[in-house]
């Protein structure tokens, strides 16, 4: 199941965040607020397509991607994920 998956990959999201990576309090910040809007979006579980929270993970990915890679390569499987469950 697509929101089982999204599921862990959030909850491997939020160990690397657990981890203390040199994350600004804005990125960090970021990040949460991310994770709340997947969580809730899991929670509704909706068939209206949320486009807003897969280009939100978007931007964090291109972010992240060069000074953390491991947490923007978890975000990518977040969206791939969203993208295999409609969102």
């Amino acid at each position: 199941m697509p929101a089982r998956e999204l599921q862990a990959q959030l909850n491997t999201l939020r160990e690397q965040l657990e981890q203390n990576p040199p994350l600004t309090e804005e990125e960090r910040a970021d990040l949460h607020t991310l994770m709340a809007q997947i969580e809730a979006e899991i929670a509704v579980e909706t068939a209206t397509p949320d486009n807003n929270l897969a280009d939100g993970v978007n931007l964090a990915v291109e972010r992240f991607e060069l000074e953390h890679p491991g947490i923007a390569g978890t975000l990518r499987n977040i969206v791939l994920t969203l993208g295999n469950i409609g969102i």
